[in-house]
């Protein structure tokens, strides 16, 4: 398929930005569907915000599936799957298990 550069208006700011050919055909290699909303500027101050203070990290209080403690994990655990303490992860990896 042949591309040729687009003119694209940011979602934010409302600017003209070029979404190359060479861009376009990157995007096509990954496999991603939606074309960029954001001009370059608009993309790297929204990064720096949610980089920055802007992002908080979620923490789920749980039991670790191994020892019993109550521990803290950054993403929500699933039903079914084993959740383990820092130790106990950190114990499991350097034998090799699965987590």
């Amino acid at each position: 398929m042949e591309y040729r550069d687009r003119v694209l208006k940011c979602a934010d700011c409302g600017a003209e930005f070029v979404f190359t050919a060479g861009e376009q055909l990157f995007f096509a290699d990954k496999g991603f569907k939606n074309e960029p909303k954001r001009c370059k500027p608009c993309k790297s101050k929204r990064s720096q915000l949610l980089n920055g203070q802007g992002h908080r990290r979620v923490e789920t209080s749980t039991v670790c599936s191994q020892c019993g403690k109550e521990t803290t994990v950054p993403f929500k655990p699933t039903q079914g799957r084993p959740v383990y303490c820092r130790e106990c992860f950190e114990q499991r990896r350097a034998a090799g298990s699965p987590a």
